[in-house]
């Protein structure tokens, strides 16, 4: 229901629990409205009647509602929330207090101040410079410089421009590394250490400052001679290419062929142990061969000497061409002997020599000097044993 209808309305803001069923007079109530605000600032609107009573505590009301707001909003201005990548310096009275964490902080109002830093934000700029290296030669360097804050109070505080500090600390660590360089050790055969000496000087450079910041990489991007030289390097560095080429072939065939020769070295030094193995076993065995000849020897020493001399002389003339008989006085001496078939391959088997003229009386002759020798080695083998008996 409106609060205009007919019938009686009492939630009519206007009027005086539906006394006055009419609409309102705007008039009357922008003069009320006038009224409550004069009793609130100390205005003469409504005397000392209840009236007037009932404005002056409406504008103690609103008064506290404003108390109640502004503490209200200082307090959440108090209050302060440093997220996880940042930190917050808090300066009080304008001087240096604390560097706070992640997380939610108070702040006292109109004495302290904070300014929050982010420390995980990686920041980046390239560098490009032409200077001299060890060598004496000229090198154009183009790098570039990751870098983030590590102490925020350090990087407000301490140094007054921070980044102007780290473009100027590059500079004179890439000029002190180049000039301790050669050429190719910034071209090609060192740049990643080159980097990293320039990384590690241009950080005692900042840490010298206290300016905060700490670098992240340094990488170089390029690093080439003046255009004016470039062609006579690249004959330079193709040279050097073709020198290593060459090298890595000289390293493969020395891998081939030096295991072989030492494969080689090792079987012939075997071979002599083995060779120096056998003589030394040969010696051994004569030694012990003749040991035990001559304890025969001393017991019977014509035997043993007519058994060396037959032995040695038949050892002598197993390879002659010529033939010796022993013949007794008055024997046939003209006795016919085919030399050049005795001489032939295979005339020594029995079946051979049997088919030989005159066979059978070399056998008879052989038999009867056999016996004869035998007899006569038993006789002197009894008289070397009575001499032997006697000298007991």
């Amino acid at each position: 229901m409106a609060w205009n209808e007919p019938g009686g309305n009492d939630q009519d803001p206007w009027s005086g629990k539906g006394k006055d069923q009419g609409p309102p007079d705007l008039d009357e109530v922008v003069k009320n409205l006038q009224k409550k605000m004069g009793g609130l600032f100390g205005g003469k609107g409504g005397g000392r009647s209840a009236g007037g009573s009932g404005g002056a505590g409406s504008g103690k009301l609103v008064i506290a509602l404003i108390v109640i707001v502004a503490l209200v909003l200082l307090g959440v201005k108090s209050f302060y929330i440093v997220q996880p990548a940042e930190r917050a310096v808090v300066q009080r009275l304008g001087a240096f207090h604390s560097v706070t964490t992640p997380g939610p902080h108070f702040l006292i109002p109109f004495i302290d101040t904070k300014t929050i830093i982010n420390v995980d934000q990686v920041n980046k700029f390239g560098h490009r410079a032409q200077m001299l290296t060890k060598d004496e030669n000229i090198v154009d360097v183009t790098l570039t410089v990751q870098f983030r804050v590590q102490d925020a109070a350090n990087f407000l505080f301490q140094d007054a421009d921070p980044v102007k500090t780290i473009y100027s600390a590059v500079e004179s660590a890439l000029r002190e590394v180049t000039g301790k360089s050669t050429l190719d050790e910034i071209i090609t055969q060192n740049r990643s250490a080159v980097a990293a000496m320039v990384k590690q000087n241009t950080q005692a450079l900042l840490n010298t400052y206290k300016t905060g910041l700490v670098v992240t990489n340094v990488n170089i991007q390029d690093a080439n001679p003046p255009e004016e030289v470039k062609e006579a390097f690249d004959d330079a560095t193709r040279a050097m290419a073709d020198k290593e080429r060459v090298q890595n072939q000289a390293d493969a065939y020395a891998n081939d062929i030096v295991p072989r020769a030492r494969g080689a070295a090792a079987r012939q030094v075997e071979d002599a142990k083995a060779y120096a193995f056998k003589v030394v076993s040969e010696a051994q065995g004569e030694t012990k061969r003749f040991l035990a000849l001559l304890d025969e020897y001393r017991k019977a020493p014509d035997v043993t000497r007519e058994r060396l001399y037959l032995d040695t002389m038949q050892e002598v003339l197993a390879d002659t061409g010529k033939v010796l008989l022993d013949v007794k006085e008055g024997g046939n001496t003209l006795t016919y002997l085919p030399l050049d078939k005795l001489m032939q391959p295979g005339a020594g088997t029995p079946a051979a020599a049997a088919q030989l003229p005159g066979y059978e009386s070399l056998q008879a002759e052989s038999e009867s000097r056999k016996l004869k020798d035998a007899r006569d080695r038993r006789q002197e083998v009894a008289r070397d044993r009575e001499r032997a008996r006697r000298n007991r």
